[in-house]
């Protein structure tokens, strides 16, 4: 399903013009470690916000903010080592709400997302490093 012109303009994900270790270049945002990307804008990601580590991983509370922000699709990024995991219960919480989400390496997180926001609501989480 395509988006309008109008919602396009208004509420297209931030395309991701570059990465690489330990960094992440978004249109309009900027330069970071690590992002939350959704329709319409995006931020740095603090993992410190929801004692995020790489095991046990992502949690709900960091996904919640890219669902607030009308993501239906959520791509999750595991790093470039495929050190950083899902919590169980993250992956609950986006069944149980029928978001449709994708669990890559970053490289391949980016170039799905990239891809994706051209015609989806779609939202992310990147993580730059391991």
């Amino acid at each position: 399903m395509l988006m309008s012109r109008e919602n396009r303009e208004a509420k297209q994900s931030p395309r991701i013009t570059d990465s690489s270790w330990g960094r992440i270049d978004v249109e309009g945002l900027g330069t970071g470690r690590d992002f939350k990307l959704y329709p319409g804008g995006g931020r740095t990601w603090d993992w410190t916000e929801t004692d995020t580590h790489h095991n046990p991983g992502i949690q709900p509370g960091d996904v919640r903010e890219l669902l607030d922000h009308g993501s239906r699709v959520v791509i999750l990024s595991r790093g470039r080592l495929l050190a950083l995991r899902t919590c169980p219960e993250t992956l609950q919480m986006l069944r149980d709400q029928g978001i449709t989400y994708h669990i890559k390496e970053t490289s391949a997180a980016v170039e799905l997302y990239n891809r994706l926001a051209q015609t989806e609501a779609v939202g992310g989480l990147f993580h730059s490093t391991c």
